[in-house]
């Protein structure tokens, strides 16, 4: 696995250019895409083809995010994000959830986070019950397969709000990172009544960058954690008398074992 990456600067709270849209790619050229640059982009109807599921078994699965419980270990003093955690375990397609555990990250690789145990709430047994869970642990194995050979996977999923209750919410408040994995997933889920939320993609030893919004429920981001770093700006509401928030599921595949052990 490559070294760390060198500190990048945060990105500025917002951006006030018309946003990008995603560099969606076809199912079928996904892993060729992650093996040449590092990251592929696939759109809602391209991850339904990808898992062989209906898109409408993913989109049920977002009645969830409305009760997440508060992320207690945040250092900024921010009250923004709320969060449920779950481990798995991904060998030869057997899907096994691990019991409940620390989520742990060097700060070589968080460095406002990391180095600390962080009990976030389990995951609803209900939500990792669903048939359309199982597809997707086992397909983004498969693409750490197909990037690192075949191996078991352990894999951490995060479900994220992130609100504007107090006025900004900020999805990366570490800034540009990795995550120290092998592989890392973005869903994004929804949003709504905000601006903001761009995502940022940068070659972890190079210059090449490429920034894009992602605004349709379900839309996978995919990295390769050893060769990109990543980074979300801040969230504001458009309307601000109502509440707004940014939803994601955030899944990392990691061979060896999770961090931590």
């Amino acid at each position: 696995m490559a070294s760390p990456p060198p500190a990048s600067p945060s990105a500025p709270a917002l951006t006030s250019s018309p946003p990008f849209s995603p560099p969606f790619t076809a199912p079928a050229d996904t892993l060729a895409l992650l093996r040449a640059q590092g990251y592929a982009v696939l759109s809602p109807d391209g991850v339904a083809e990808w898992l062989g599921a209906p898109l409408t078994q993913l989109e049920a699965l977002h009645e969830d995010w409305s009760d997440l419980p508060p992320d207690e270990y945040l250092k900024d003093g921010g009250r923004y994000r709320q969060r449920r955690h779950a481990c798995f375990t991904v060998d030869d397609a057997e899907v096994n959830q691990v019991p409940h555990r620390a989520h742990w990250q060097p700060v070589e690789y968080n460095a406002l986070h990391g180095g600390m145990q962080r009990w976030f709430k389990p995951m609803l047994a209900g939500t990792i019950a669903q048939p359309v869970w199982t597809h997707l642990m086992r397909g983004l194995a498969r693409l750490a397969s197909g990037l690192r050979g075949d191996q078991r996977w352990s894999l951490e999923a995060h479900q994220f709000r992130i609100d504007t209750a107090g006025g900004i919410g900020r999805p990366t408040p570490e800034g540009a990172h990795r995550d120290g994995v092998d592989l890392v997933a973005v869903a994004f889920v929804g949003r709504h009544n905000v601006k903001g939320g761009e995502t940022r993609v940068f070659e972890a030893n190079g210059r090449r960058g490429e920034r894009f919004t992602m605004t349709e429920p379900w839309s996978l981001l995919l990295l390769d954690d050893a060769r990109v770093i990543h980074e979300s700006t801040p969230i504001q509401p458009i309307d601000e008398t109502a509440p707004g928030f940014r939803d994601t599921l955030v899944v990392t595949c990691r061979a060896h074992g999770f961090q931590g052990d």
